[in-house]
């Protein structure tokens, strides 16, 4: 039933690729997906510190309910990240300490919740990687409805179940699951190309001509008067 069901995630991303990208700044990753892609400035980690990367397990609920999210914990593998699409609703937590507690035993990757958090003291103290839009202390209802990997969306980001969800201090990113090979070969040819750039700076042979000729291209005369 439409609103309520419970579906089996197909296929997934190889644990090979979540290693692969564990040490490509989500930003180097966004520029190779051209900069279209994002899951919103809202959604901020709240955790202490450290990386999100693993396969998406979806979860579509009811703002101010988390009944499925309860279920989506149960059937979590190690490794996997939850991600919760939940209207982007502030006004009650859908995720607290407890919840904390039983996600870090079931070993998963992480948890992005378009939604709000609670006990945020805990949360901010650990390092189990938990990106949310905010906080408040009011506490969630369990009445349902919900879905289960179906595919969700955040501030038009699109995520199907299985695909690649990435996470650093900057920010959130999926990486479709036909896209990761690509993705992953641009990605570190931006990293490698940064590299050089960096070495340019610090030997003082970077080149910025291409400033003044963008300037040019664009009309704009670059000589200060």
């Amino acid at each position: 039933m439409v609103g309520f069901q419970i579906l089996q995630r197909r296929r997934q991303v190889d644990a090979r690729y979540v290693q692969a990208f564990a040490d490509i700044p989500v930003a180097n990753v966004s520029d190779c997906m051209t900069r279209l892609t994002a899951g919103g400035p809202r959604l901020r980690p709240m955790h202490k510190g450290g990386r999100l990367g693993g396969p998406a397990l979806t979860v579509k609920c009811r703002p101010g309910d988390n009944l499925m999210i309860h279920k989506a914990l149960d059937m979590a593998q190690p490794g996997d990240v939850i991600v919760v699409d939940a209207g982007g609703d502030l006004t009650n937590s859908l995720f607290g300490e407890l919840m904390l507690s039983y996600a870090i035993t079931r070993k998963l990757a992480g948890i992005v919740l378009n939604g709000a958090v609670r006990d945020i003291d805990v949360v901010s103290a650990g390092s189990f990687p938990l990106y949310a839009a905010g906080v408040t202390h009011r506490g969630p209802y369990k009445d349902g409805p919900g879905e289960i990997n179906v595919p969700v969306a955040i501030d038009g980001m699109v995520i199907h179940p299985g695909d690649l969800m990435l996470g650093d201090a900057d920010g959130l990113l999926c990486v479709p699951y036909d896209d990761v090979e690509q993705v992953l070969a641009a990605s570190r040819e931006k990293v490698a190309l940064e590299q050089t750039t960096i070495a340019n700076i610090r030997s003082g042979k970077h080149d910025t001509s291409w400033v003044d000729a963008r300037l040019k291209a664009l009309g704009c005369d670059p000589t200060p008067r």
